[in-house]
């Protein structure tokens, strides 16, 4: 997770300013006692630290690897028994390091290996024939507005009917809210916001998120010189930093994001084609390039794949399948043009969050912890449950944190959830905590029946959201608001005092 580097820099910053390891090592005989209690001292406090980031190391390390290997596997054996009982699946699936430290004897998981889809799944947590799930709202509907349902009489399908008309008028409400917002010569951002918050159109969300992002200008007349001088600069950023990625100084960081790339979204063709895994290899390398202080951290990767996705589709058709478009069928010019804009929009979201990734990642250490207690405020069964069976929140909210929930929700789910943090203040850096809360006591009782340490992993890594759709994102938005208006004005609530 951490380079020679970093490792190296953290086992030597905590000895005594103006001396040399060697010196704090071999202190001079001549030494006073005042000296010599010092270098104790010192050495006390680094061995402190050292096994405070040792641990923190144990917890984190495979904390987003269960799913690459082990869930891929699963999804693409047709002969896997989908009724397996819990408990006999976890010697195989929960993190090694984790099973090491609670000294249960179980298999290695090899999360490294990735099998290539063979066949690809619409019940897979992926991005739909569109980004949004609207093409599937007639399938839904019935289910989620009518009280019975396993048979739809004559009054349930006239009351479907009436709520297809409410739910058609409803988005033609939000389009047109959205055109009159576009209409104007200088869009108005906070009305651009205020509309965002509770989901984009589909044919608005690319522009509104460069707006939101600060990448594209506000008043139309500025936009096309504006986009031409940032594309222009991304691509001479590649032309002169990407041939230097076998350099030596370079060679670890591209080694590892070129391993990172193809692990991605493994059940996806077009994220298997080399087009595409080149791409992301050379927004990656660059950002890592430019921004020294925390480099490439595993977990960035993922970042990119909203954004991707989302610009994507402003050159493609609305009713094709995404997740099979050969991408290199766009020309070289568009090719380069979604390229350079992912960059740029990916670019502003890791500034934002960019202690997320320094060395020891000290903001998701913090967020980690304010998130363990905002759920002992709020929902303590839970967390006495948890904390029962010896679960650290480390264990699973890292991943959480570490990759904005991507792991855990469907590709199209974490669009719309990105149309209310790019329209919420913070939303990346703050907001997301909330979501984080919400998230996890959506599934309070399902964690309170599991009885054992394996069990509560095995769920809180694997929790079932691979049929969620825009409207489960929208209830939990809502449900991260309520509570970020009872706590984030009143941090007492989240002291232990």
């Amino acid at each position: 997770m951490f380079s020679n580097t970093q490792q190296t820099l953290w086992k030597t910053e905590h000895f005594i300013p103006g001396r040399s390891i060697f010196d704090a090592q071999n202190p001079p005989l001549s030494s006073n006692l005042s000296t010599k209690s010092i270098i104790t001292n010192s050495i006390m406090s680094k061995k402190k630290d050292q096994e405070k980031f040792t641990e923190y190391s144990i917890n984190t390390d495979d904390a987003w690897e269960i799913d690459d290997g082990t869930m891929t596997s699963k999804l693409l054996d047709n002969n896997v028994n989908d009724n397996l009982d819990i408990s006999k699946q976890t010697n195989a699936e929960i993190p090694p390091k984790i099973i090491q430290q609670q000294k249960l004897n179980t298999a290695t998981l090899d999360s490294s290996t990735v099998r290539k889809p063979t066949n690809l799944s619409s019940s897979y947590p992926g991005i739909s024939r569109r980004i949004d799930d609207n093409l599937n709202s007639k399938t839904l509907i019935p289910t989620r507005y009518t009280n019975n349902t396993n048979i739809i009489s004559s009054s349930t399908t006239n009351s479907t009917r009436v709520n297809l008309v409410t739910i058609t008028d409803i988005d033609h409400q939000k389009e047109n809210k959205f055109k009159q917002i576009f209409d104007q010569s200088t869009i108005d951002l906070n009305k651009l916001r205020k509309a965002s918050w509770n989901g984009i159109p589909h044919q608005y969300r690319a522009q509104t998120w460069k707006l939101l992002c600060g990448y594209l200008p506000p008043k139309v007349e500025r936009r096309e010189d504006t986009l031409t001088r940032k594309r222009d600069e991304y691509w001479s950023y590649v032309n002169q930093y990407y041939h230097t990625r076998t350099d030596s100084e370079h060679q670890d960081t591209f080694r590892q994001i070129h391993i990172d790339i193809p692990r991605m979204s493994p059940l996806m063709a077009i994220f298997q084609q080399v087009v595409v895994q080149e791409l992301f290899e050379r927004i990656l390398f660059i950002w890592a390039i430019r921004h020294p202080a925390s480099g490439y951290v595993q977990g960035i990767n993922d970042l990119i794949l909203p954004f991707f996705v989302v610009f994507l589709s402003e050159f493609i058709d609305n009713d094709v399948d995404i997740e099979n478009f050969d991408i290199s069928s766009l020309s070289d010019t568009n090719r380069r043009i979604i390229e350079a804009d992912s960059y740029w929009a990916t670019s502003y979201l890791l500034e934002g969050i960019q202690d997320n990734y320094t060395f020891a990642q000290p903001g998701i250490q913090y967020k980690v912890r304010t998130l363990e207690e905002l759920i002992k405020r709020i929902d303590e069964p839970l967390y006495r449950h948890l904390k029962s069976q010896n679960i650290e929140f480390l264990q699973f909210a890292f991943r959480w944190m570490n990759n904005l929930l991507m792991r855990e929700l469907p590709v199209r789910c974490t669009i719309r959830l990105w149309d209310t943090y790019l329209a919420e203040q913070d939303g990346f850096s703050h907001f997301h905590l909330y979501i984080c809360a919400a998230f996890l006591i959506r599934f309070s009782k399902d964690l309170l029946r599991e009885k054992d340490f394996h069990g509560l992993l095995l769920l809180l890594q694997n929790l079932p959201t691979q049929s969620w759709t825009s409207d489960d994102i929208s209830i939990l938005t809502a449900e991260a608001y309520q509570l970020k208006v009872m706590f984030a004005n009143a941090p007492r609530h989240l002291s232990n005092s």
